[in-house]
């Protein structure tokens, strides 16, 4: 039966004109299917592949825009920007990132920082966003990159500008610096206005003004092959760079008080009393901040954090110490103002005073005493007897009230991030803080700047201000817009403003007079100008109540050592210059603070500034 089939012609053809029409309708079906997809590519699905083409060669970049220029007040460069290497990849253009970078390595120094940074970034930024690997990459680091570039798909390297400090460490904390931008600082910010942008403000100036010196990001559309490598531009946008900022510091006098006070801890702010011009703000230690614009590595930023002198810390702003003796003037014009019995008669000063019915001897700084001392005596030698009695005299509800009109315990308000108010106690505030009734010893205690009083180096240059200007002041700022008058302040409650002219009187006889405690830094000979002001010691070690001063406080360690206070401003007849000035762990105000003082007021006056 099979034979007969292969032999018969008929069923052959029928059988080949069966296949035949089956893989015509196949290839009709299939040729039908190919037309419909064609047909759904080409027009249904045109725009979406025609983008995804697009964005397969034209890509979208943002240009971060160059960061305005900090200028002191005469146009000094503080902080600038130089031309620098940054290592970028895109991560949509590299296949495997972890070998890419191990690659990277063997060719550049990429650090443990470098990595989790650039770990940190890839999570939030667009995969066609390029991320930055390594900043600041040396001549030698490029050019070996430069050879190898073939190798690596989607890594290259981008001229940027990067922030450079040519005084390195000096004023850094009015200043501030710069470092990679993090989440924290994205999530203050529109990010998209930040598209492209590395790094941000972290600290004074940089931080305060963050807004004013970024400027507006721009962008450019550009045209890559297929290894990502940038082929034309066909759209660009240019960013809007940053303002310049001119600050109110003179670099001359932040040389000059950075100097004066050395190697010590501490910190000194001067103030223009007639417009709050912050001349100088020094806070020491400090740091290099181009060591955060590199990007510091872990063992560095840790020893920063670790070490007992607190370089990372603005002393000038966060530092909060008892005034010590700076507060005595504005007591005296409490005293006045209040029209106290003791404004007017003088005291017995025999080196202590105690408390009717109380054993405790509240000591003066004067172990044998100053005798008989009236308010202006009480001032020129600082007399501790003098303030108990006052203090008692005036209670503290009255305190608290005249020396928070004056600024104590209150914020200057300066242009600047991070200011802390400093304390001044009161009834209230003991019961609130510690549940506990107000003492009249601790009101003794608080009439001479200690116990639970606290200040700021600001705070503290406000209040030599505010003598000068007999009795009001501007709020102080380290940024003076053009077009922007100072903004007067009112500290003092008017109806009860003292006699200005007594206390500055005794405040300059404090320098001047024959028996000031800061007469050894009084100007003399040609050129000699007329300083008031006020020397301070606050205790860090307090003697028992038996010890009877027994020990000797230059002696001590110096942690256990007084801070070193002086309050000034000059010339007196028409003031130019406020300042304060603390050293931790100085001992006497008059011996350490107020020659570093005085060197800061020569560096203002002596210039011939008007």
């Amino acid at each position: 039966m099979a034979k007969t089939w292969l032999t018969n012609p008929q069923a052959e053809r029928a059988l080949f004109l069966g296949r035949a029409l089956f893989a015509v309708v196949v290839v009709l079906v299939l040729t039908g299917g190919l037309v419909a997809q064609l047909v759904a590519l080409q027009v249904g699905q045109h725009a979406h592949y025609a983008t995804l083409s697009d964005g397969n060669r034209m890509r979208i970049e943002p240009l971060a825009p160059t960061r305005g220029l900090i200028f002191d007040r005469n146009g000094v460069l503080l902080a600038g920007n130089e031309p620098s290497f940054t290592l970028e990849i895109v991560p949509e253009q590299v296949t495997d990132i972890p070998a890419t970078l191990a690659a990277l390595g063997e060719l550049i120094e990429i650090r443990e920082q470098d990595l989790a940074r650039f770990n940190r970034q890839l999570l939030r930024q667009r995969r066609f966003h390029a991320v930055p690997v390594r900043f600041q990459l040396s001549d030698e680091e490029a050019s070996a990159f430069a050879v190898n570039r073939h190798l690596f798909p989607g890594v290259d390297i981008r001229a940027t500008l990067a922030r450079r400090y040519p005084f390195g460490a000096i004023g850094v904390h009015a200043i501030g610096y710069m470092s990679a931008i993090s989440e924290a600082d994205l999530a203050q910010v529109d990010a998209a206005r930040y598209s492209g942008t590395t790094h941000y403000g972290k600290s004074g100036v940089e931080l305060a003004y963050e807004s004013v010196l970024h400027g507006a990001v721009g962008f450019r559309q550009v045209e890559t092959n297929v290894q990502g490598r940038v082929l034309r531009v066909v759209e660009y946008s240019p960013p809007t760079p940053g303002n310049d900022l001119h600050l109110t510091l003179d670099i001359e006098v932040q040389l000059a008080a950075e100097r004066a006070l050395g190697d010590r801890a501490g910190a000194i702010v001067a103030l223009d009393p007639r417009n709050g011009d912050v001349l100088a703000l020094v806070s020491r230690p400090g740091f290099d901040p181009n060591a955060f614009v590199d990007g510091i590595d872990a063992t560095a930023y840790g020893a920063l954090e670790r070490n007992p002198r607190r370089p990372l810390f603005n002393r000038a702003l966060r530092g909060r110490y008892p005034p010590g003796s700076t507060v005595k003037p504005v007591l005296a014009l409490a005293a006045d103002a209040f029209r106290t019995e003791l404004a007017r008669r003088s005291v017995w000063c025999e080196g202590y005073f105690q408390l009717p019915g109380i054993d405790r001897r509240f000591r003066d700084w004067r172990r044998e005493g100053h005798g008989r001392v009236d308010l202006h005596r009480a001032v020129v030698e600082s007399c501790d007897v003098y303030f108990y009695e006052l203090s008692l005299e005036l209670g503290i509800d009255r305190m608290h009230e005249f020396l928070t009109a004056a600024g104590f315990g209150v914020r200057t308000g300066i242009d600047l991030k991070g200011e802390l108010a400093g304390l001044m106690p009161s009834r209230e505030w003991k019961r609130n803080t510690m549940n506990q009734g107000w003492f009249h010893g601790e009101t003794l205690i608080v009439g001479i700047g200690q116990g639970y009083m606290l200040s700021t180096p600001m705070q503290l240059a406000q209040t030599a201000a505010l003598f000068a200007n007999r009795g009001h002041a501007y709020r102080p700022r380290i940024v003076a817009p053009i077009d922007a008058a100072p903004e007067r302040v009112a500290p003092l409650i008017p109806e009860r403003v003292g006699d200005w002219r007594r206390t500055i009187q005794g405040m300059t006889d404090v320098v001047h007079g024959a028996a000031g405690t800061a007469r050894a830094i009084a100007p003399r000979g040609e050129g000699a100008y007329t300083i008031a002001g006020k020397t301070g010691t606050a205790q860090v070690f307090t003697l028992a109540q038996d010890d009877d001063r027994s020990v000797d406080r230059p002696q001590l360690p110096e942690h256990l050592r007084d801070h070193a206070l002086f309050i000034a401003f000059a010339p007196v007849e028409s003031p130019r210059i406020a300042i304060a000035v603390i050293v931790e762990h100085g001992g006497g105000g008059s011996d350490i603070a107020a020659p570093v003082a005085r060197t800061v007021l020569d560096a203002w006056i002596k210039r011939g500034q008007p």
